[in-house]
This record gives structure tokens, C-alpha cells and sequence, in this order.
């Protein structure tokens, strides 16, 4: 029988990527971008034209190949499509630990 380890709820973490915060925000925010573009029923010209960017990063957007693109560019994206985005800053709830960067869409 083998140990059974819970994750972390960040599957970047669990695998050991550095930068695993990051890669679960950009992760979230495509997620919440595909949703919206896929109600749209957009060609990938279309959605390139609507998004200001070449057709090639649709498809990298499209396919979560994030690392062209930052942060703010995603949400960016999430504001061309009429939704909001807003930034909450809170206290940790565990004293003493550093803080997390989280994504909620709300449809």
C-alpha cells in the first residue's frame, strides 16, 4: 500500500515550481477568459482582432501556454470583455505566514 499525500490546492506548488502563485493567477484568469470568449463563439481572428494581439497567442491563450503573457495583460483581456476585475488586499488569516494571490470568477 502506498501513503496517500494531500495536496497543496495549487498543483504548481506540488509540483515544485518557483513561481507556482503566478502560474495558478495566469491559470485562473485564462480559465475565466476562455469561458467568456467561448460564449462569444468567436472565430481565432475574431477574438486576435477583439484582444489586440496576433492570431498565434490566441492559440497560446487558448491551449494555457501562459508564458508570453503577464499578469496584468490577462487581465487586461478580462476588462475588453466587459467583465471587471478587482483586486482585494486582506490580512492573512495565519499570522506569521506570507500572503497568497487568489482568482475567483464570479459569471
Amino acid at each position: 500500500m502506498s501513503d496517500i499525500t494531500l495536496g497543496s490546492g495549487n498543483v504548481f506548488e506540488d509540483l515544485g515550481y518557483a513561481d507556482a502563485g503566478e502560474r495558478q493567477v495566469k491559470t485562473r484568469l485564462a480559465m475565466a477568459i476562455n469561458d467568456l470568449l467561448k460564449e462569444r463563439r468567436l472565430k481565432q481572428r475574431e477574438i486576435a482582432a477583439l484582444l489586440g494581439v496576433p492570431q498565434p497567442k490566441v492559440s497560446a491563450l487558448k491551449h494555457y501556454r501562459l508564458d508570453q503573457f503577464s499578469v496584468e495583460k490577462l487581465m487586461s483581456f478580462v476588462t475588453t470583455l466587459n467583465h471587471d476585475v478587482e483586486i482585494m488586499i486582506r490580512p492573512h488569516p495565519k499570522a506569521g505566514e506570507s500572503g497568497s494571490i487568489s482568482v475567483t470568477a464570479v459569471h
